[in-house]
């Protein structure tokens, strides 16, 4: 028998898309530049340039969790077609919980680590691990982003 497999695209046609640039490629001297599949669809990066296109550079790919608990802006929950979707950025990033429980979680971790820091900020001689309330953050945390 004979059949096609799906090739994954060479390191010059992946692209990825910004909200303020729209598309972007991942420049030749990133270590990423061969990387031709991800495990995740997100990537942050420190450095961005426009040469013959916009490249990013300094890029690590990003699961969900961790970009939900630990990216900027407000986290946002609600129902579109009968699934529940968390977003973040006004919208620009979305992800669609398992169920209403998992958003309403997500959410609430995100709530409490953005109050946990909030306090370390004004007490910087607290230890996170040592304070209860910190510890069981850390640990939920812990525990989300390694068995995801």
């Amino acid at each position: 028998s004979t059949g096609a497999v799906k090739m994954q695209p060479k390191a010059e046609e992946l692209k990825f898309i910004t909200k303020n640039d729209g598309y972007v490629h991942i420049h030749p001297s990133s270590v990423n530049y061969q990387t031709r599949h991800f495990e995740s669809p997100y990537l942050v990066y420190h450095e961005k340039i426009k040469t013959s296109r916009v490249f990013i550079r300094d890029c690590s790919m990003v699961s969900v969790y961790p970009l939900v608990l630990l990216g900027g802006g407000q986290v946002h929950m609600q129902l579109q077609k009968g699934q529940f979707v968390i977003s973040l950025d006004d919208g620009w990033i979305r992800f669609v919980a398992a169920s209403h429980q998992v958003a309403e979680l997500v959410k609430e971790l995100r709530c409490e680590l953005d109050q946990l820091l909030q306090d370390k900020i004004k007490n910087p001689s607290m230890d996170l691990c040592m304070c209860p309330r910190g510890s069981r953050i850390i640990g939920m945390i812990v525990k989300l982003v390694t068995t995801q």
